[in-house]
């Protein structure tokens, strides 16, 4: 039975968070009412969650590990912490772009943190290792945002919580729960196959799910790791951290699989104590829906093309932001039939044209993330940086760095 269930009043599915956006909701059952049944099942062997963690060297605080796993394990907290005088901090996780593999080089994912509070963007490869070598906390994740469900932006997705989630880690840390996913809806239709002729097609019964069915899916594919944990360990169940609401669009956007990102005004989609969370359609080929997000804070806001082309739409709602963190990609010197650089050009946008964007939309600040060169590998990051500047003067363009961060409000 799909446990994500479909809210109506946009300002009703979650009043702790405020969100401002209709869309499916996982079930969420109490954790500590599991927990204590299950207790009262064990008291007879004198089994309880703290005692089987503990017995592991797993609870939180414990400081006791098997002899041949204590050896491995850091001594010392995480390093990179965030710096306590900065109240609002942009940390790149990881700026590759494409799903292909490239050493010391992470796939695209943002954290954004305000008042202590961590909202993360996009999860891709390897972004909860990075997530913990920033020195960020999981107990800290207020929210997670997807913009869209391509592999390199979902890789550690189901990660989170399933490696940050189940079982607190050396510093007593893991994903408090539940926690609210927002994400694209089902897409509702394949385009038809580049170049002609037809592909296969994996769950031709749903061909085309959403962030709800996905997650379903996952919860099935790793049904067997959930349940021996859940009897061995008394883990959290996995379902109860997670809270998925497909964004719905505003009525009057006429959007659909082929007509992915008309002219529309941003929308209001999550609100909290801490950020306020617009999104817009952008055109990223054939993927739909495809988003960009703005999050504004007391100290200033974000704007996130997510994977675009030129986009009005971002343009717009991105006017006047304190950063856009923006995808680019390069294509100088490309060896490639003009068909095909046609067609990857209707998904992304040049790297020498990103600095019109950031000059149209009034940024104050340029930084690329989710990048590639088509051409050069590794990227030569002093000519992107003058191709990102070419035609912005209002601010300064930045390469971002896995792990760089950005102050917001200095």
């Amino acid at each position: 039975m799909n446990r994500h269930e479909q809210h109506h009043d946009a300002h009703d599915h979650d009043p702790a968070a405020h969100a401002c956006v209709h869309g499916h909701e996982t079930e969420h059952r109490a954790a500590s009412v599991r927990d204590e049944a299950l207790d009262e099942a064990r008291r007879g062997t004198g089994l309880t969650r703290r005692s089987i963690l503990a017995g592991l060297g797993l609870a939180a605080g414990g400081g006791v590990l098997a002899p041949t796993l204590a050896a491995a394990q850091p001594k010392v907290a995480p390093r990179g912490q965030v710096k306590k005088e900065h109240n609002a901090e942009l940390v790149l996780l990881g700026t590759r772009a494409g799903p292909p593999v490239v050493a010391n080089h992470k796939g695209a994912a943002s954290a954004l943190v305000v008042n202590g509070a961590t909202y993360v963007i996009d999860c891709g490869r390897s972004s909860v290792t990075q997530f913990a070598e920033a020195g960020l906390r999981f107990d800290s994740i207020k929210a997670f945002f997807l913009t869209h469900l391509h592999a390199d932006h979902l890789a550690d997705y189901y990660n989170f919580f399933m490696l940050g989630g189940h079982i607190p880690n050396p510093f007593g840390d893991h994903i408090a729960g539940p926690t609210p996913i927002y994400g694209p809806g089902a897409a509702g239709g394949l385009q038809p196959k580049f170049g002609g002729g037809t592909a296969p097609t994996v769950n031709p019964s749903d061909r085309t799910p959403g962030t709800a069915q996905m997650t379903e899916s996952l919860h099935a594919a790793y049904a067997y790791s959930t349940n021996v944990f859940l009897r061995d360990m008394n883990i959290r169940d996995i379902r109860d951290l997670m809270r998925v609401h497909e964004i719905a669009l505003p009525s009057g956007v006429n959007a659909t699989y082929l007509n992915t990102a008309p002219s529309m005004d941003p929308f209001l989609i999550y609100q909290d104590e801490n950020v306020t969370v617009h999104a817009t359609l952008v055109p990223h080929g054939p993927v739909f829906p495809a988003y960009a997000f703005r999050f504004d804070t007391e100290y200033g806001s974000v704007t996130f093309s997510g994977d675009t082309r030129h986009s009005d739409n971002l343009i717009a709602m991105a006017q006047d932001t304190d950063i856009l963190v923006h995808e680019a990609i390069g294509v100088k010197g490309a060896s490639l039939p003009s068909a095909v650089l046609d067609h990857m050009l209707q998904s992304h946008v040049p790297v020498d044209q990103v600095g019109a964007i950031a000059q149209a939309a009034r940024a104050k600040r340029l930084v690329l993330a989710h990048y590639a060169d088509l051409v050069q590998q590794p990227i030569d990051v002093n000519d992107w940086r003058r191709q990102a500047q070419a035609g912005y003067t209002l601010g300064k363009a930045t390469v971002g760095l896995d792990l760089q961060k950005f102050a917001l409000g200095k």
